[in-house]
Order: structure tokens, then sequence, then C-alpha cells
């Protein structure tokens, strides 16, 4: 019986003329050793971070300040006495979610929240068309998923979680600063998110809704985590985008009156950087990423951490090893060659390999070449150094505001739990670790547990809801 080869077998081997391997892995790891951070990088970073959190938070420097450190109104959070039915969006990615949220007691008195929900794709015209393109569309979604859960006649009070940059007058009103993650909607910026929800809902004339809150994804996590630990004050997102919240002390918050108790802070800190900040620690990877990116200049921070620029990051990395004669014997495939081609998923791939680096090469074939051994192992290298400087610029930011909220508070030692959601942090098979490490290298005195958010953007939305109803229904009795 003859004997099958297999393609993966016949893996192309190094070529003679290719130097000597280990000549060429020194190349390859001095060309990555840009991306290293050590323990005083990543302190300069933090503590420039603290500085930049500070400036958002007074009336003086706020409008300059790269970090602006948004008022929610969110400062009450669920004690467990939150009941009823909640519609809940979420909008942050190119996939937005519709959910119904069940708030109550089951048989043994405990307080529980169950959730049935339903994933929509936006389409790109929606999304870089007009902002009431872009609202129409989701009344649409409302409007079917209603219908598919026979409730349309009900009228819920409905949570929306945003997840971009909103300068909030209210729990129910708030101005979209900017767009990002690709989104281009005109007429949306300046004005305010939940009026142009409401306009749309109003335009198709079968809704009943009553938009009672609108929060940030982070904000959502943090509230969702909360209703598992009692101790969860800081909410996080690690995805297409990267960004996080935490509860402040009132006094500190300069841009709301009162000094009373806390409010969670939306720092919006993907655009930190954006002053400056960073620049002796971006690269000409980075640059690149930023100039073809639709908002150059702005989110910088976010451009070195998050999904929407991983890939495209290791691939631009890439190129530069294939132009340098040390990888794929210097010839790269148009597909490789074409941006947007190594998708950040392939990141978690490659680092997911077990060491026979079939999963390596299915990936590199399916983009147009044909890898060796040592090819394969150097683009696991340099998916291992672009997601491990994420995770450790990240782990800077995250180890800033817990530093910062010990300091507040005056506390020798804190106990703090960070509540966690996004694909990066979720499918990646390392960041999660070489993340949390970081930030407990950086924050000595601090206990910190990490949650990992389920439906944290949706079920903590529908939460604060709850929370919003409560609380205006305790106002009308008083």
């Amino acid at each position: 019986m003859p004997c099958v080869v297999s393609e993966f077998d016949q893996m192309v081997k190094m070529p003679s003329d290719y130097g000597s391997v280990l000549d060429r892995v020194l190349m390859v790891e001095q060309i990555l050793s840009e991306f290293q951070l050590n323990k005083e990088d990543l302190t300069e970073i933090m503590t420039r971070m603290q500085c930049e959190m500070g400036r958002g938070l007074r009336v003086e420097t706020h409008e300059e300040a790269s970090v602006k450190m948004l008022p929610t109104y969110v400062c009450s959070t669920p004690e467990g006495s939150e009941v009823g039915d909640f519609l809940a969006l979420d909008l942050g990615g190119t996939n937005f979610r519709v959910m119904l949220v069940k708030v109550g007691e089951d048989e043994e008195c405990t307080w529980k929240v169950e959730t049935k929900n339903q994933m929509y794709s936006i389409p790109e015209d929606a999304m870089t068309g007009t902002a009431e393109m872009l609202f129409d569309y989701i009344a649409e979604c409302m409007s079917d998923f209603l219908d598919k859960h026979h409730i349309k006649h009900k009228k819920l009070p409905l949570g929306f979680t945003f997840s971009f940059p909103v300068r909030h007058e209210d729990i129910d009103k708030g101005i979209l600063l900017n767009w990002t993650k690709g989104f281009k909607a005109s007429g949306a910026e300046g004005n305010n998110v939940v009026g142009l929800l409401r306009d749309a809902i109003k335009r198709r004339g079968d809704l009943d809704m009553d938009v009672v809150a609108m929060v940030n994804d982070t904000v959502a996590t943090m509230i969702s985590c909360y209703y598992e630990d009692r101790s969860c004050e800081v909410g996080m997102i690690v995805g297409t985008g990267c960004n996080a919240c935490y509860m402040e002390e009132m006094r500190t918050v300069e841009l709301v009156e009162g000094e009373e108790g806390r409010m969670c802070v939306n720092t919006e800190w993907g655009a930190f950087g954006d002053n400056g900040e960073l620049e002796d620690f971006r690269l000409e990877y980075d640059r690149v990423v930023d100039e073809s990116s639709i908002n150059p200049g702005h989110q910088l921070y976010e451009k070195l951490i998050s999904g929407k620029y991983m890939g495209e990051l290791v691939r631009l990395v890439l190129m530069k090893l294939v132009n340098e004669d040390l990888l794929f014997n210097g010839d790269a495939s148009e597909l490789l060659k074409t941006r947007g081609s190594f998708e950040t998923r392939y990141v978690s791939q490659v680092e997911s390999d077990t060491g026979d680096r079939k999963q390596i090469y299915n990936i590199l074939s399916s983009l147009g070449v044909l890898p060796s051994e040592l090819d394969c192992d150097m683009v696991r290298l340099v998916c291992e150094t672009v997601s491990t400087r994420s995770a450790h610029l990240c782990g800077a930011g995250l180890a800033a505001i817990i530093n910062l909220m010990r300091e507040r508070r005056s506390q020798d030692a804190l106990k703090i739990t960070v509540g966690v959601d996004g694909s990066v942090y979720k499918l990646h098979p390392h960041f999660c670790d070489r993340f949390h490490k970081t930030v407990r290298d950086l924050t000595p005195r601090c206990n910190i547990t990490f949650i990992r958010s389920e439906e944290g953007s949706g079920r903590g939305a529908a939460l604060i809801s709850a929370v919003a109803c409560k609380m205006a229904a305790g106002m009308l009795t008083q």
C-alpha cells in the first residue's frame, strides 16, 4: 500500500542559503525586543495614566485631558430588592444585542436574574451612514425581538448599553463626544443618544418603550459582576475596544455637584496618549496602524491593546521580518501584504497551538504562505510578543486605577474585585494570566479578585434600569 504524505508533512524545510538558524533567531529577537516593557516602563505608564485621570476629573483641565473621566450618574448598585421585566440593548461593536431580563425571586426567595437575548449584525451602511439610519435599524431589531417573544404589548423599562464616549447629563441623557471602533454615523456626535433612540422608536410607531438608563459597557459589566460579588467596584472591557470604569469618591468628581458618596466614572482611557503621553513607547508599527485607521491621532492607548488592532500589528511585524529576509524566505503572499488579512483571532489560534505547528501552518497556508517549521515558530514568537505587550500595557492602566482607589480611601490595603468582559480577555489563551500578573506586580498593597462577566453588558444595563425605576418610584412616594 503506497504511503500517503500529507501537505502538512511536506512543509518547506529551511533552505541552506538562509544563513544559520541561530543568527536568524537572534536577529528576529532583536527586532522584537522593542516590544518588551520592564517594570520601570510599566510604572512610568501607570504614573502618567494617573496624572491624566486627575486632569480629567478637574474642571479646569477636563477639556484638554486625554483621559476624560466621564461621570455616569450611576451612584447606586442593585441591592437585591429590584424586581420586574426589563429590556436591554447593547451597542458597542459590529454586533448589536437585544435582551429580555427578568429580575425577581425564585422558589427559595433568592434574588435572581434570567435573560433571553438575540444578536443582530449591523450593516456597514448603518455604521457609516446617518444617525437616523443607524437608530432606525436598532429600532427595527427591537421590534423583531419583541415580536419573536410575543411581548410587544408590554411597556418595558429599557436600559441601553452604549459603548462609546458620552458626556452624561443624567442617567438617561448623554451627549456622544465621538465615535470609535469603526462607527462614523453622521449627525450623532454632539447629540443626545437617548433622544436619537427615542426618536427612532417614535418613527416606527409599533413600540412603546421607556428608556430609563444609558450606560457604558464597562459600567454594565461592573454592575452585572456586583450582582455576583459585592466587592466589585471596577468594570473593564478588553475586546474590540478597551476601556475601564470604577467607583470614584464624589468629592473628586468636579464635573458633578456633591461631596458625599461615590459615583461610577467612565475613564474612556482608550484616548490616553492622544496628547503625546505615550510617544516614547509607540513603535513604527503602531504609527502605521494609527495612520491607516479612520481616526488617526485618536484612541492611541486602545490601538496598542485592543482586538481591533492586534492582528494588524502582528501582520506589520511579519512583513518587517519578510522584508529583512528573516521569514518565509523573504517572500510574502499578496494576501499577507493586504491590510487586515491577519485577523486578531489568528493571534489566539497561533498561541493555542499545541506544539505540532499544525494550527499555525493551516493559518499561514490560508494566507497563501507555505512556511518552514522555523517560520511557524517565528510567527508564534511574533504573536506572543505583541499580545504580551498588550496585556502588560492594559495591566499598567488598571494598576493606575486600583492604586488611586486605595489612596483616595486612605487604606493601607485595598480588597477589590474587577469585573472583566471582552473577546481578547476571554478568548486569548494567555492574555488574562499575563494581565493579572502585571496588575498584581504593580499593586503590592491590594488584594484583587477578577471575575469574568457573563452577558454583562445587557444584564448590567437591565439591573441599572431596575435600580433607576426603584429610585424613581421612591422619589414619587416621598
